[in-house]
C-alpha cells in the first residue's frame, strides 16, 4: 500500500502550521508590548521580571532611555515577525497559491511583502544587537541576544535577498505567462 501526499494536503498542513506559529508570535509580541507599557507607565518593578523571564533591571538602572530603546526594538522585531506570518496565513487562507498557474501577481506581491518584512526584521535585529553590544561595553548586564530574540540579523537579510531574487523571477514568470496566454 502506497501513501501519496498531494500538494493540497501539504498546503493544508502548512496552513495549520502557519496558524500555530502566527498565534505564538502574536502572544510573544503582545507579551513584550504589554510588559514594556506596564513597566513604563504603571510600575517599574516589572523590569526585573520581563516577558520570558528577561531581566532588564540593570539596563533600567543604567539609563531609562536606553531601556526604552532596547525594549522598543525588541517589540518592533516581534511585531514584524507576527506580521510576516500573518501574510503567510492570509495567502494560504485566500487560496491565492495556484499550482497550475503559480505565477500570479498576488504571489509576487506576497513575495515582495515578505522581502520588505525580512529586511525590516534584519534591520531592527541588527540595530538591537548593536545597541546591546554598546551597552555591554559600558558594563550593563543584559540577557543574551537569543533570549531577547534579536539574534540572526544576517539570516534575515540573506532571506530577504534570496526572496527578492525569487520575486524578480516571479515577475518574469508572470510576463512569460501573459505572453503565452496571448499566443494561440
Amino acid at each position: 500500500m502506497e501513501i501519496k501526499i498531494g500538494t493540497s494536503q501539504i498546503l493544508k498542513a502548512l496552513y495549520i502550521l502557519s496558524w500555530i506559529i502566527f498565534i505564538g508570535l502574536c502572544i510573544d509580541a503582545g507579551g513584550f508590548i504589554f510588559n514594556t507599557l506596564y513597566s513604563l507607565f504603571i510600575s517599574d518593578k516589572n523590569v526585573g521580571h520581563f516577558w520570558n523571564y528577561l531581566d532588564f533591571s540593570a539596563l533600567y538602572a543604567f539609563s531609562t532611555s536606553s531601556y526604552i530603546t532596547q525594549v522598543v526594538l525588541i517589540c518592533i522585531v516581534a511585531v514584524l515577525k507576527a506580521i510576516l506570518f500573518y501574510c503567510i496565513v492570509k495567502i494560504l487562507y485566500d487560496k491565492k497559491v495556484n499550482v497550475e498557474q503559480p505565477f500570479t501577481e498576488s504571489v509576487q506581491k506576497f513575495l515582495l511583502s515578505v522581502v520588505y518584512l525580512s529586511f525590516g526584521i534584519g534591520l531592527f535585529s541588527a540595530w538591537g544587537a548593536s545597541q546591546s553590544g554598546k551597552l555591554s561595553i559600558n558594563g550593563v548586564q543584559l540577557p543574551t541576544l537569543e533570549m531577547m530574540k534579536l539574534d540572526g540579523a544576517g539570516v534575515w537579510f540573506f532571506m530577504g535577498a534570496t526572496l527578492l531574487v525569487i520575486a524578480i523571477l516571479f515577475k518574469r514568470g508572470i510576463e512569460m505567462q501573459h505572453e503565452n496566454e496571448l499566443t494561440i
